[in-house]
């Protein structure tokens, strides 16, 4: 991260992990705004409630996630955020799932869930790893594969770090990013987690941040955040 230009003002936090080798690391501590991120959770919640209650998403539910995921459509974020119980029941899916940095945003405001980059991590375990996953085979290839279909336009962050500087399409990353401009502040929260391939090798990412002047001064942040963690692991197989 010494390579990485932090805006005066803003703040960055980042976690990797290397699945196959279980070597992580990261950068920063503290709680985040999640913002549009945590669309990925609320999947995830759903997704587990259903496999407890032994039955597959409904119609409706597959509507919702498909554009919460791809589009990160607000609407449907807030109908799934209604059927999961909320923060109570966000809350108690990640106990499930590992997570113990973060707690669901107050009433209707799911965007102002708070969470830590290594909780994202642990999140993105649960999805992208079969081992000690809460979730179904099923249910982790459904959420990957609503994450490797984002929409143009939405493909930066993570995805920074994959070969091709992130492809054009969902072959070397599945992603999911958030961005929420603080109405107290006028500054901007940018986060962007995933999986990318790197030198054939998958590598787990999370990268939350606040405080940027401009939406686009925090992606550039985010992705520079994500590939400084990336190459702890490539530029030691290099």
């Amino acid at each position: 991260m010494a390579s990485v230009t932090v805006p005066d003002g803003a703040e960055v936090s980042v976690a990797v992990l290397d699945p196959d080798s279980g070597g992580s690391a990261s950068y920063g501590t503290g709680a985040f705004d999640t913002a549009s991120i945590v669309k990925v959770d609320i999947l995830a919640a759903l997704l587990l409630r259903a496999q407890d209650a032994g039955r597959s998403l409904t119609a409706s539910e597959k509507a919702y996630a498909t554009a919460m995921i791809e589009n990160s459509d607000n609407d449907s974020a807030s109908a799934l955020w209604e059927a999961i119980g909320t923060a109570d029941g966000l809350d108690a899916a990640n106990a499930r799932f590992g997570l113990t940095g973060t707690e669901g945003g107050e009433g209707p405001l799911w965007g102002l869930t708070r969470t830590t980059a290594a909780d994202q991590v642990v999140l993105l375990r649960q999805i992208f790893v079969a081992e000690g996953s809460a979730l179904s085979e099923a249910s982790r290839t459904y959420v990957r594969g609503l994450m490797e279909r984002i929409a143009d336009g939405q493909r930066w962050g993570v995805s920074a770090a994959a070969d091709a500087a992130g492809g054009t399409d969902g072959s070397a990353w599945a992603l999911k990013n958030g961005w929420l401009q603080r109405s107290t502040t006028g500054l901007w929260v940018v986060n962007s987690i995933g999986r990318v391939e790197s030198g054939g090798h998958g590598y787990l990412v999370a990268v939350v941040s606040r405080g940027s002047g401009t939406q686009a001064e925090g992606i550039s942040l985010t992705e520079a955040a994500a590939r400084a963690a990336v190459s702890v692991f490539t530029d030691e197989a290099a």
